[in-house]
């Protein structure tokens, strides 16, 4: 199988297991993540996503409509014991 096609195989579970994989360090029998594991694993999230719309691919963050306001006005804050 190739590359292309293994990517094609990915389903979105697998691709959930790759993500909690990386976050945790670890496979699910507990065993860790080499660094090439990680990587690879890495490499194999950010193919998957790019399959999908960008608004639902990892790390979107929708543009913002209106330009940051400045906060109301400022009030000290109050210090209760």
């Amino acid at each position: 199988m190739d590359l292309p096609q293994l990517l094609e195989s990915i389903t979105p579970q697998i691709c959930e297991s790759l993500k909690r994989a990386v976050e945790l360090g670890k496979w699910p029998d507990g065993r860790a993540l080499t660094d090439e594991q990680k990587s690879l694993c890495m490499q194999a999230i950010i193919a998957y996503d790019q399959r999908k719309p960008i608004e639902q691919r990892t790390g979107y963050v929708p543009p913002k409509t209106t330009a940051c306001s400045p906060p109301p006005d400022e009030q000290p804050l109050k210090w209760k014991n």
